[in-house]
């Protein structure tokens, strides 16, 4: 920052440098960092490669500070204690708030089968609880369900029920959320997916009674959100996210408790072949990038 500014404002004994030969690489740092305050994470990025003032510029605390969620102290302190009980520490004291920001990022997991990130694109906060994480009825008969390995989950394995009369799967997660609106899915597919001659092929042999009755999908909040939907599972051979309500978070200086389920109780029938996945918490914003998703 310093050359650049000097080359500026030189006194007034010197000669100014003729127009022509100023650059963006004249600009002071302070200007620079200033107008990358306004911009995305990715933009950032990409000018930082421009020259040394961009990329000093983009160094900045509060920069990223500004890209960060208001409690992210809250948010690392959350997913660290894990960390540490496990003797890694991936947030030492002497971090920037670019490094930070790089960090939270990646997936952390907490709680054994709980994951959450920041969006890189615009620092949104994302959770996700593997199907490992929730209470699924009849989960160690294996007359009725079973683990399955799979890279199409970033957990790597998912629940495979084959059939069952009574269908309910619950959970919650209390984390101190940062303030914004935020939906809940539920990730699941019909039929089980394996490779055949690198090709990926579908197995519905086990699929049956999703079209007799609506499953149903509840959140509710510690402070009295509540959400309702129901659906029937109708698409084999596509991961769908299933809608099941929408929260608001105000204060994020406390934790929110979110408590889910999905249920399909009617016992006049059987149902079957139904991968699940994870429950998905996204900002609300984030419905429409979802739907590409499963169009792909």
């Amino acid at each position: 920052m310093g050359a650049a500014f000097s080359m500026l404002f030189s006194s007034t004994n010197t000669p100014a440098a003729p127009a022509s030969k100023l650059g963006l690489g004249d600009l002071p740092e302070s200007c620079v960092a200033s107008v990358l305050l306004y911009l995305d994470p990715p933009e950032i990025c990409k000018l930082a490669m421009l020259n040394r003032a961009f990329r000093g510029a983009s160094s900045a605390d509060f920069v990223w500070e500004s890209k960060l969620p208001l409690n992210y102290g809250s948010v690392i302190d959350r997913v660290a204690d894990d960390g540490w009980k496990q003797g890694c520490d991936d947030f030492p004291k002497n971090l920037c708030k670019r490094d930070i920001y790089s960090r939270l990022c990646r997936p952390k997991s907490f709680d054994g089968g709980t994951k959450v990130w920041l969006d890189k694109s615009s620092g949104k906060f994302c959770l996700s609880i593997s199907s490992n994480g929730l209470a699924i009825t009849g989960i160690g008969d294996r007359r009725y369900w079973s683990r399955l390995q799979t890279e199409e989950s970033r957990f790597r394995s998912v629940a495979y029920l084959q059939q069952i009369w009574w269908l309910e799967v619950d959970g919650e997660v209390e984390f101190p959320f940062p303030a914004g609106s935020y939906s809940l899915f539920f990730r699941l597919q019909l039929g089980r997916t394996s490779k055949r001659f690198g090709r990926r092929v579908c197995n519905t042999e086990h699929v049956h009674g999703w079209d007799i009755k609506p499953v149903r999908f509840q959140l509710s909040t510690s402070d009295g959100q509540q959400g309702t939907t129901q659906c029937y599972i109708n698409e084999p051979g596509r991961w769908i996210y299933y809608h099941a309500g929408d929260f608001a978070v105000v204060d994020p200086s406390t934790s929110m408790k979110v408590e889910f389920s999905m249920t399909q109780i009617d016992c006049t029938h059987t149902k079957g072949g139904l991968c699940v996945d994870s429950v998905f918490v996204y900002p609300s914003e984030f419905k429409e990038r979802l739907k590409l998703c499963q169009m792909q």
